[in-house]
């Protein structure tokens, strides 16, 4: 019988790392497979890090910048053999993020799991540096396999995710008032929208998995992309929102500048995840995100990724649109 495993997971203040938490303390699948979870966090006082500390097997432990001895002594405490590193939504992320790296071949962990994003390999320096700080992310987990100080870098996993489909919430009052989705797609490519479920689904079956060298060979060294499983452009994306909803949806083509306008009135996302956003927009513009990538899921998980229409239809209070009164 496998070892049960001690987890550690970053940035457990945003929606990708609690929906992962969540699902691990949650699903039996899961959680009969791992004796602790240790929440690093750069705000303790989050919601979400209230709630998830609640379980039994969870610990929250703040993770502030420049205090990478608190996090080794944290990695320490409870025998850590697996992290999960989720870098934060902030300006400084590549600092950050090689902090809790550091941390962690400090700590001796041999496994770690990086969340990257798709379509930072194809992002352009000078221009879309929020999208390429990721490859640089990547580069600095990986070169620490061989290392002979640390076992850290022994059984690495990316996973480079698509756009979330939860991203599309953003637009959900020009959804309810007007029935239409505005987004700066340009009027003929396509992306292919994941649904943020299916990411921690993914993520947890990799964390839980057990193998001769630290993680299951079947993931251990694997470099994942994760896309939805329908390419869609705009049209094609109310198209299928429409279908979800059961209520007519129109795609707005609009422009970057009109872009960052809506974006800057949802106070709930700071300016690094709003960069980071037009930056991905821009590549859907110049035909970069024109591809589906599933078979690492269905692989993995068993099972098929959600389909847009049942994206819409899970968020249908969200989106749906207001009923017109009519006039008599």
């Amino acid at each position: 019988m496998s070892p049960k495993r001690n987890l550690v997971l970053t940035s457990a203040e945003g929606q990708t790392g609690h929906l992962i938490a969540e699902l691990l303390l949650t699903d039996d699948r899961f959680s009969s497979k791992f004796n602790s979870l240790t929440l690093l966090t750069l705000n303790p006082e989050h919601e979400f890090c209230k709630e998830l500390g609640q379980y039994d097997k969870c610990t929250v432990v703040p993770a502030l910048f420049g205090e990478k001895e608190k996090m080794v002594k944290a990695f320490k405490d409870v025998n850590a053999d697996t992290v999960m590193l989720i870098p934060p939504s902030v300006t400084n992320k590549l600092e950050v993020t090689r902090e809790m790296l550091e941390a962690t071949k400090e700590a001796d962990v041999g496994n770690v799991v990086l969340l990257s994003s798709a379509g930072g390999d194809l992002a352009e320096r000078g221009k879309q540096d929020r999208l390429r700080e990721f490859i640089d992310i990547e580069a600095e987990v990986l070169k620490s396999k061989g290392l002979e100080e640390t076992k850290t870098g022994n059984s690495p996993c990316v996973i480079r995710a698509g756009f979330y489909a939860e991203n599309l919430l953003l637009y959900n009052k020009q959804a309810k008032d007007k029935g239409k989705l505005p987004l700066p797609m340009g009027p003929s490519h396509k992306f292919a929208p994941v649904a943020l479920g299916d990411i921690a689904l993914l993520a947890a079956h990799i964390l839980t998995g057990t193998g001769p060298h630290g993680l299951d060979n079947k993931h251990r060294g694997q470099l994942i992309t994760m896309t939805g499983p329908m390419l869609a452009s705009g049209d094609e994306l109310a198209t299928a929102a429409s279908q979800g909803l059961g209520a007519n949806m129109a795609y707005e083509s609009i422009d970057e500048a009109e872009a960052k306008k809506l974006l800057d009135a949802q106070a709930e996302i700071n300016e690094a995840e709003k960069e980071y956003l037009l930056e991905y927009y821009q590549l859907v513009r110049e035909g970069k995100t024109n591809y589906i990538s599933t078979h690492a899921f269905h692989d993995i998980t068993g099972q098929h990724p959600t389909e847009v229409p049942d994206f819409f239809k899970n968020y249908a209070e969200e989106f749906k649109p207001k009923k017109r009164k009519t006039s008599k």
